[in-house]
């Protein structure tokens, strides 16, 4: 299975890598895992300048090959001077010369021309320099995403979608098949809280214009993604069953784990501790029973009250709130073991 990838005119593979989680492995684990995804004949990698040495684990693995795949990578650059050196970096790390889709990495505000910052003009001298083929753009907010789907000015869009996404990002999907914009789905599997990745990859094969990226970090969860593609089919009624049982459970105000409410002054790790609840009863509970997580959901009660983390959040989300419901939660939960 094939989606052609909006305006790009790339026709990539149906299921893609995203590889921020490979920025957690040695070289010598990662290395396999980006060639077994290559060798099942996954042919989109999608990498950012700001996953540590991920990009540099994609050139050495598939530096040989770079002429048999899809690679996209992204840029936090401020500024048009900033993204030069961003994007030499990444060529150089990633053992290429051109990059097919270089993205503008979740921006406050999408660039565009003459806005004062030089991010748009200096892209476009890069494509046209032939060292990328394509601009894209990531976000999560959703109003930023529409906002820049509707310019007309990216090629790509690149924001969570799940089959527990609601109808605002929905209708970004659509607005993206309109326009002819390649749609690339983050966060398939919504942060870990998804754990059927077979129901998840049969959802996405519904979705005719999606480019969903797996985070994949082990070999394990690779051969997991290797047999939900061979399967290659639509939700089957237990598959259905199980995704309507999870957007009863999940969609509304949830913590997505996206971590853009960090740093937190208080050094709540905000990311696992406001999800907490749904960790301990949809993952194997042990894991956050430690000494060492009780100790971090008691840094909730530090919380100082800053805001950062509420204004912060693109999915608006009252995070302090949040994060007291799971800390009463875990309280109880511990209390019940």
């Amino acid at each position: 299975m094939t989606v052609k990838l909006g305006r790009t005119g790339l026709i990539v593979n149906k299921h893609g890598f995203g590889a921020l989680p490979i920025q957690r492995r040695s070289v010598d684990d990662a290395v396999p895992i980006l060639r077994g995804a290559f060798d099942a004949g996954i042919n989109y990698f999608d990498t950012a300048r700001m996953y540590t040495d991920s990009e540099e684990k994609i050139g050495r693995a598939l530096g040989t090959v770079r002429k048999q795949f899809i690679l996209a990578t992204k840029t936090t650059a401020e500024n048009g001077v900033e993204l030069r050196e961003h994007l030499e970096t990444s060529l150089r790390l990633l053992k290429t010369d051109y990059i097919d889709v270089y993205q503008f990495h979740n921006p406050e505000h999408f660039p565009k021309p003459n806005d004062g910052t030089g991010l748009y003009e200096a892209v476009l001298e890069a494509k046209n320099a032939g060292k990328i083929r394509f601009i894209g753009i990531t976000n999560h907010k959703i109003g930023v995403a529409i906002e820049a789907g509707e310019s007309g000015l990216y090629d790509t869009m690149q924001f969570p979608f799940s089959y527990i996404s609601g109808e605002k990002e929905i209708e970004l999907v659509k607005l993206c098949e309109k326009t002819n914009t390649g749609f690339i789905a983050m966060k398939a599997l919504c942060g870990g809280l998804l754990n059927d990745i077979g129901a998840a990859a049969a959802f996405m094969n519904t979705q005719s214009n999606v480019v969903p990226i797996w985070g994949i970090q082990t070999m394990n969860e690779l051969e997991k993604l290797k047999t939900a593609i061979k399967n290659e089919k639509y939700p089957n009624a237990a598959q259905s069953a199980r995704i309507e049982h999870d957007r009863a459970e999940l969609q509304g105000d949830f913590c997505r784990s996206c971590g853009y409410c960090l740093p937190c002054p208080a050094g709540i790790k905000i990311f696992n501790c406001a999800r907490m609840s749904l960790l301990l009863r949809r993952m194997p509970p042990a894991q956050w029973l430690t000494e060492q997580w009780r100790q971090e959901m008691e840094k909730i009660n530090n919380c100082i009250n800053c805001g950062h983390c509420k204004e912060h959040c693109p999915y608006k989300l009252d995070t302090p709130a949040l994060l007291k419901k799971n800390y009463a939660d875990y309280q109880t939960f511990l209390r019940e073991q």
